[in-house]
């Protein structure tokens, strides 16, 4: 796999902005580049410090890293912009350079009962979407690309956790093929009623995702019943600018009115061992990324769970309600 960072871009985009200095954030799967990357920002006379900390998305903007050290701007890589924030950021989206046509050939007898498909992207395969849609309409399909919507940046775009757009047009189309791996066709298949198609191109194979999806939500509805016989209840908040769900506050009193015992939690990354000390806990609901439940139910002795999950413990919504929905 090769990896382009479009250096010419990140040139004219520092010379425009005009840093002294700069905090760079890479995803993890290519904090490798780093050398590479000071490099390019060092030769134009820009002092430059990575991040060491994990980033698995734009919402994890290192502002307080950023203010800590005093940079002018922080560059972001490996993803599009996900929020807003009150701080410069430079976005870098790095575009995995393959050769689709092999893992596009096989995926065509996977889909030889679907017509209609809704087509969506992890970010690193935005530029070749457009010949990918157009090799599923030359084998007859009709593709419609998911929307843009919420904290998508663009049309067909998907990210961990906004789901929306493919939900907007699940009316339209038979199933959903999702160009990229398994952690965006894993949300993907919780977001959306009609199946979910993906196409690997990391590991060369195309699955239906059906058989995880029931599997997880056979997890998520015992971690709810976890959190319905819980007697200590912990809400996790971070402080990461992308990674705010719900308010801690009022889901406070909401299990305090339940008869539960309920602390608010601070921490900038949920880990296993960050919770271990809070062993009086009897189940925790994460106010920051909804994947940490569903991802890393294996890893935490004490049942995660999501806002929307809480509120179905607490009877406020019905667990078909919220599987309609989406969980994502």
């Amino acid at each position: 796999m090769v990896l382009n960072f479009e250096k010419e871009l990140l040139i004219s985009q520092l010379k425009k902005a005009k840093p002294k200095k700069v905090l760079v954030q890479m995803a993890e799967g290519i904090k490798q580049n780093s050398p590479e990357i000071s490099n390019i920002i060092e030769s134009l006379g820009i002092e430059v410090t990575f991040s060491g900390e994990t980033c698995w998305g734009a919402c994890s903007i290192g502002v307080q890293e950023a203010q800590a050290l005093g940079v002018d701007l922080i560059v972001h890589f490996g993803h599009a912009e996900f929020i807003k924030i009150d701080f410069p950021v430079i976005y870098m989206e790095v575009q995995d350079i393959l050769n689709l046509q092999p893992i596009l050939k096989k995926s065509i007898p996977v889909l030889k009962e679907y017509k209609n498909i809704g087509l969506s992207y992890s970010i690193q395969h935005r530029h070749d979407i457009e010949m990918i849609k157009k090799f599923y309409e030359s084998h007859g399909k009709k593709v419609t690309l998911s929307h843009k919507a919420g904290t998508n940046a663009y049309e067909g775009h998907i990210t961990g956790c906004e789901y929306r757009g493919l939900r907007e047009i699940q009316d339209e189309v038979e199933c959903f093929v999702i160009i990229g791996n398994q952690f965006h066709s894993m949300g993907a298949v919780l977001g959306v009623q009609k199946p979910v198609i993906l196409v690997d191109v990391y590991n060369d194979s195309v699955r239906s995702m059906a058989g995880l999806r029931d599997k997880i939500l056979k997890q998520r509805a015992f971690s709810i019943e976890r959190l319905r016989e819980a007697k200590n209840v912990g809400i996790i908040v971070e402080v990461k600018p992308g990674q705010k769900f719900g308010n801690p506050r009022k889901l406070l009193e909401k299990f305090k009115a339940a008869g539960k015992t309920a602390i608010v939690i601070t921490m900038s990354e949920l880990t296993p061992d960050k919770i271990m000390n809070f062993y009086s806990i009897d189940a925790f609901v994460e106010l920051a990324c909804p994947r940490i439940a569903l991802d890393d139910f294996a890893k935490y002795n004490k049942p995660i769970l999501t806002m929307r999950e809480a509120l179905v413990a607490l009877g406020e919504k019905s667990w078909d309600e919220i599987i309609e929905q989406g969980i994502v």
